[in-house]
Formats: structure tokens, C-alpha cells, sequence
């Protein structure tokens, strides 16, 4: 994996789960959704590291501790074949701009060229400006063409009712 002098990247482990849980709390809060989050430590436990894992994670360590956490699973498209998706990166508030962001998303980039991915995507909120800095600085395709829709727990239950 990736590392710098203050930071190493590497996969997690089923022990990170508590860590990466805290991170995506963090980034709930950070993305004014605290309310939102349902996962558990326990469901990333078993969704990330059972017999059957539904994604992977690169974990950034900073003298042991965990600071940041990228999320992400391969999908697939009919147009283009196996393909990478980001779900979360997420960096601990006091470690923000010290380039640990930078260090998990080019791990991440490698990742998916190693592994043979067609494509790697992700998403982006329109208000983070930061973000959408750093993916333009690294030559990211922004797309504002497509138009994002989900159905939720309930929405499942109820289709075809």
C-alpha cells in the first residue's frame, strides 16, 4: 500500500470497524446528516469482512490510529465492463488538509488500475467545493448530466404492494 512519513494507507481489518464507523459519523455530521446513518458496527463487520464481503475499505493510519477511511465496491456497466465505485472517503476533522485525503484517493486510484477496473466513479455534494477542487486539480471528469435516484428502506418494501 501507500505511505508518507506521517501517514500509511492500508487495507482495514475487521478491528478498523469501530474506527470506520466513528469516520462515517463524522462524516454524516460533516455533511449535516447525522440523522441518516443506520449502520452498525456489527453490519460493517459482517457486510465488509463475512464470508461474502459487499465492499472493501483502505484505512489511513496516523501513529496507529486510524484518520481516514476510503469505501468502495466494484459495480459493473454494460458499456464498459468491471468498474471501481467510491462510496465514502472520509478524513477525521483535525487531519483534514494535511494530505491524507490526497494519500487514500491515490491508493485508491492505483487500487483500481491493479485490479483491472474499467472505470473508477464516485460522487460529489455540490457545496463541497474542496472536494470538487481536488478532483478538477487531478483532472476528474465532472458530470452534470446524469441525475441521481435511489428508493430507500421503505420505498423498497412498499414497491408492488
Amino acid at each position: 500500500m501507500n505511505q508518507t512519513p506521517m501517514y500509511k494507507v492500508r487495507k482495514a481489518t475487521r478491528e478498523d470497524c469501530p474506527a470506520i464507523f466513528a469516520l462515517i459519523k463524522e462524516l454524516a455530521k460533516f455533511e449535516k446528516a447525522e440523522d441518516e446513518v443506520e449502520i452498525t458496527v456489527e453490519q460493517l463487520e459482517s457486510d465488509g469482512f463475512g464470508p461474502n464481503p459487499k465492499f472493501s475499505c483502505l484505512v489511513a493510519e496516523s501513529q496507529g490510529e486510524a484518520v481516514g477511511a476510503a469505501v468502495y465496491y466494484s459495480k459493473y456497466s454494460t458499456w464498459k465492463g468491471s468498474c471501481l465505485y467510491l462510496e465514502d472517503l472520509v478524513v477525521e476533522k483535525s487531519q483534514r488538509r494535511k494530505g491524507v485525503g490526497a494519500i487514500l484517493f491515490s491508493t485508491l486510484v492505483k487500487e483500481a488500475g491493479n485490479l483491472g477496473m474499467k472505470r473508477m466513479s464516485w460522487q460529489v455534494l455540490q457545496w463541497n467545493e474542496t472536494a470538487i477542487a481536488f478532483y478538477k486539480k487531478n483532472n476528474a471528469t465532472l458530470d452534470d448530466e446524469w441525475i441521481n435516484c435511489s428508493f430507500n428502506e421503505q420505498q423498497l418494501k412498499e414497491w408492488g404492494k
